[in-house]
């Protein structure tokens, strides 16, 4: 029987990447601090690899350790989304909205949508005399929203499926069989590592870009249709890599593996720290629409995702 790694240990892990000590990852996740060398020890020995490099000074995460962080922060976001699901479906006669979206838009997009959509129905909510009056209507119920995160094939398959009330996909073009509507846009940028020869140039041709083979997400990613369409009638090398996240893409391309096309939205912190470089690509056009997609009627009749769609466009 195959025997997984900890999930205690891989937020562990993370932790440290992200608190850039042991001492202070063992304190976030509530665990004494000898404890939780040993349990990096253990995953060590369990994946056969070196995770993390220990000095006099303290732990720094290894090159192999930040790619396998990156893939430590998909793990633990599958299992929140279980708990999630389990809660959905106990729930799920009181929830009124389901939502799913693609990566990069449920990242760095839909939080804020969120956020933005509950404060609007709490106001209204309050609003009358003494602050008593009722919810809004209009905004639709906040309580009870399960959200799924996919990459944009797996959201217009849900979509039409009549699993959520609402998608949201990157993608150059409204797709066929679904109501669409625009709600952001978005542009692709090429980085490289600060080591890599073309972050001494300002700009490549879409030649080689086609022919270069990159770090990408899986086949069926919004990122990696769009790249392909804009390369268009190039042909377009198969990616030295394949990973299943933005983010292991970053860290992997960061890394020095090969180049990378990303959201600038996902690579917008790497580039200001100066561990990606920008580049530019002559003759192709990268920015993309990101859009809301659901079957059914035109006009929503969900009042919650009515009110989600029209804070995401507004």
């Amino acid at each position: 029987m195959t025997t997984w790694p900890d999930l205690a240990t891989l937020e562990l892990l993370v932790a440290l990447a992200d608190e850039g000590s042991l001492s202070a990852a063992a304190r976030r996740c509530g665990v004494a601090q000898p404890n939780a060398s040993r349990s990096i020890a253990r995953l060590e020995r369990r994946l056969g690899l070196s995770l993390i490099h220990r000095a006099t000074t303290g732990a720094r995460v290894t090159t192999d350790g930040l790619l396998v962080v990156e893939w430590a922060r998909v793990t633990l976001e599958a299992a929140r989304a279980l708990e999630t699901g389990a809660a959905a479906l106990r729930a799920r006669t009181q929830a009124p909205l389901v939502v799913m979206a693609s990566q990069t838009v449920a990242e760095h997009l839909l939080p804020g949508w969120i956020a933005a959509w509950q404060h609007a129905a709490a106001d209204a909510g309050g609003a009358g005399a003494g602050g008593a009056s009722p919810h809004d209507p209009s905004l639709g119920e906040t309580r009870g929203i399960s959200v799924a995160v996919g990459n944009t094939t797996e959201v217009l398959a849900a979509a039409r499926g009549g699993e959520v009330d609402l998608g949201f996909i990157e993608g150059p073009g409204a797709p066929r069989g679904l109501n669409s509507v625009v709600v952001a846009h978005d542009d692709l940028v090429l980085v490289v590592a600060p080591q890599h020869p073309w972050a001494a140039r300002s700009r490549v041709r879409a030649e080689e870009l086609a022919a270069t083979p990159l770090v990408a997400r899986e086949s069926g990613s919004g990122t990696r249709v769009a790249l392909r369409r804009a390369l268009a009638p190039l042909d377009v090398a198969p990616p030295a890599l394949e990973l299943a996240s933005n983010a292991a893409v970053r860290v992997s391309a960061a890394a020095g593996t090969a180049p990378a096309v990303l959201s600038r939205l996902a690579v917008d912190d790497a580039l200001r720290a100066g561990t990606l470089v920008e580049v530019g690509v002559d003759g192709v056009d990268l920015t993309r629409n990101l859009r809301a997609v659901w079957v059914g009627p035109r006009r929503l009749t969900n009042p919650a995702a009515a009110a989600l769609l029209a804070t995401a466009a507004g």
